[in-house]
């Protein structure tokens, strides 16, 4: 039931099917939700007999791990959410599902898992505990909830405690519930009266407490830079802390088995605990993605490794530690770039990820890539694939067969490279704190930096049209560079925001800024030595990136999700509608074929349909809004 935790936004569809999805409720403001791929890192993870339960972005998997070394998936369920939190409790598996509350999911057939109830909590859902008929949920600023789950189906909150921290892991035994909250330690809350949940004692630890586990009398804190603390909780209005054992990077997850604490700090650490007061630790294994969550049991641990997936590692001997089996995941979808029906998802952490898209309802991975590990931006042109790869550069990818992507050309960058953008024979990458960076891809095995122009700002983003390319410079708004002469590229021009611009495209001679907390700005770039601000749309959260389709703009407004908005006339920008994704939308976004397609971070990837190529059911082509009472402002 170990979780990563990490705010999300709150979702409004429930998905129950894999990539198979009808139309929803949400639909009917704005955008139309086409197709879903919904895959990402691995978080949480729990065990019960010979199945292994753990979230793939915003789908919970059902493997059976009877032979460890080779797991084997047997079902899996999308949910409304990322998967942060898993616990496994009789015929039910308990989901923390970030912004969509706790989900319950029947498994008495672990081979057809079914949603049987949810409930939401204020904020979000990041760690689950199960004790008797009360489910525990936590989430950051959401405090302490407490679920009776009594009746599987209808779970309802009857009582909450706000600690002094942040809560992000939670454990319950005996009457009390065991919260890591962040600054504030340890806190002990007796739920004895669950509608009337208070606190009786706390021991404040040196690092943030991030994760719990309750055994024995003992509670065994993942507290993050201060590693593993055991807290003596035999008397609850009282812990105390008896020992500790740093861990060499932050301890995330912690999980008791035996004599033997197992704790996620990047690679598994194993602990004896055998004397409370002297833990100390005798293996570790280092996986492959960096271990978030793990649970513990039969002789093995179970890693959720983020965008590596479920490790399965024998820990018999514990001073031995070795990986036997594994079943892997997709890393964040930070942007996507689509051509002749493929999506082209760049993963950070993972590489190149390859979606047949030309059935937007069911997109199917066929093809993958991980020389790319480090991806962070992508842009097409002809049968390459240019991926922004962080401080590894620019890389060059063959899709010429997108089921065999394969790297070709490469060039480092002084800085970080971010986004990228494809305009003839060269290569434009936002490189952050080097600037605009001007690489000839003439010969895609041999790319070369040609030219660079310093930004003030980092370089967040960059499109280009005709000889101009057009920098999205956070703090320092926008700067227009002649490109005419690639090998000397020159600031013309510059519109410096009221906010932080993150994203930019070009359509029509304006440019539409996506600029954080000051929402869609678009800017008259007819005249390049001379952009200024024509008009603007205050988006309620946080502008990262954007896209034009036709009269259209779609705004990757973070936690709120993608919203659209007419730019027809644009001095007077008009919002029609929004649609609240599972994931952060502050990633990338694009479009082809009259398809919108959002990268989700850890939920995978959204496609939408274009507004200017569907018909609504709400009346809105025909100006009959009274339907749209409750569009979001």
């Amino acid at each position: 039931m170990k979780t990563e935790r990490r705010m999300a936004s709150l979702v409004v569809v429930l998905v129950m099917a894999v990539s198979v999805l009808a139309p929803s409720a949400a639909a009917q403001y704005g955008p139309e939700l086409a197709g879903r791929w919904p895959y990402g890192p691995t978080y949480g993870v729990d065990v019960s007999g010979t199945y292994a339960y753990y979230g793939n972005g915003s789908v919970l998997v059902v493997a059976d791990v009877s032979n460890a070394a080779a797991p084997q998936v047997v079902s899996e369920i999308v949910v409304s959410d990322t998967v942060k939190g898993v616990t496994v409790s009789g015929h039910y598996v308990y989901v923390a599902a970030d912004g969509a509350g706790l989900l319950v999911i029947d498994v008495n057939n672990p081979l057809a898992p079914i949603e049987v109830g949810s409930v939401h909590v204020q904020g979000f859902a990041l760690d689950v505990a199960v004790f008797g008929s009360y489910a525990y949920v936590v989430g950051s600023s959401t405090g302490l909830r407490v679920i009776d789950v009594s009746t599987p189906s209808s779970p309802t909150e009857v009582g909450f405690f706000m600690t002094v921290g942040s809560t992000y892991g939670v454990a319950a035994s005996g009457g009390y519930a065991y919260v890591a909250d962040y600054a504030g330690g340890l806190r002990v809350i007796d739920v004895s009266t669950p509608s009337s949940p208070n606190e009786v004692g706390f021991y404040v630890t040196p690092g943030d407490a991030w994760d719990v586990e309750v055994v024995g009398g003992y509670a065994y804190v993942a507290d993050l830079s201060a590693g593993l603390r055991v807290i003596d909780v035999s008397t609850p209005s009282s812990p105390s802390e008896v020992g500790f054992y740093v861990t060499p990077r932050g301890a995330y997850g912690v999980a008791v088995s035996g004599d033997y604490a197992y704790v996620a700090a990047g690679s598994l650490r194993v602990i004896d605990v055998s004397t409370p007061t002297s833990p100390s630790e005798v293996g570790f294994y280092v996986t492959p993605g960096g271990a978030y969550g793990v649970a513990a049991g039969g002789g093995y641990a179970y890693v959720a490794d983020q965008s590596k997936g479920l490790r399965v590692v024998d820990v018999d001997p514990p001073s031995s530690p070795v990986e036997v089996g594994f079943i892997d995941a997709p890393g964040l979808s930070v942007d996507v770039a689509v051509s002749g029906g493929y999506a082209f998802v760049a993963e950070y952490g993972d590489g190149l990820r390859v979606l047949d898209v030309s059935t937007p309802s069911s997109p199917v991975e066929t093809g993958f890539s991980d020389e790319v590990g480090a991806a962070r931006g992508v842009a097409l042109s002809g049968d390459y694939a240019y991926v922004a790869n962080s401080s590894s550069g620019l890389s060059v990818v063959d899709v010429s067969t997108p089921v065999s992507p394969f790297e070709v050309g490469s060039v480092d960058t002084p800085g970080n490279s971010f986004a990228v953008a494809v305009s003839g024979e060269y290569a434009y990458v936002a490189d952050r704190s080097a600037g605009l960076r001007v690489i000839d891809v003439s010969t895609p095995s041999s790319p070369s930096e040609v030219g660079f122009v310093a930004t003030p700002d980092d370089a967040e983003d960059v499109a280009v049209s005709g000889n101009y390319a057009y920098v999205a410079t956070g703090s320092t708004g926008l700067r227009v560079i002649d490109v005419s002469i690639p090998a000397s590229p020159v600031e013309v021009g510059f519109y410096d925001t009221a906010g932080d611009t993150r994203g930019v495209a070009v359509s029509g001679g304006y440019a539409y800024l996506a600029d954080y907390s000051e929402g869609l700005r678009i800017i008259d770039v007819s005249t390049p030595t001379l952009p200024n601000e024509v008009g603007f749309y205050d988006t309620p959260a946080y502008a990262y990136r954007v896209v034009v389709v036709g009269t259209y703009a779609y705004v990757a407004d973070s936690w709120l999700g993608i919203r659209a908005i007419d730019v027809s006339t644009p001095s007077a920008p008009v919002n029609i509608g929004i649609y609240d994704t599972p994931g952060n939308a502050t990633y990338g976004i694009a479009a082809s074929g009259g398809l919108v397609f959002v990268s989700e971070g850890d939920a995978g990837v959204e496609i939408f349909w274009d507004c200017s190529v569907v018909v609504f059911s709400d009346g809105f082509e025909s100006h009959n809004t009274s339907m749209w009472s409750n569009t979001v402002p």
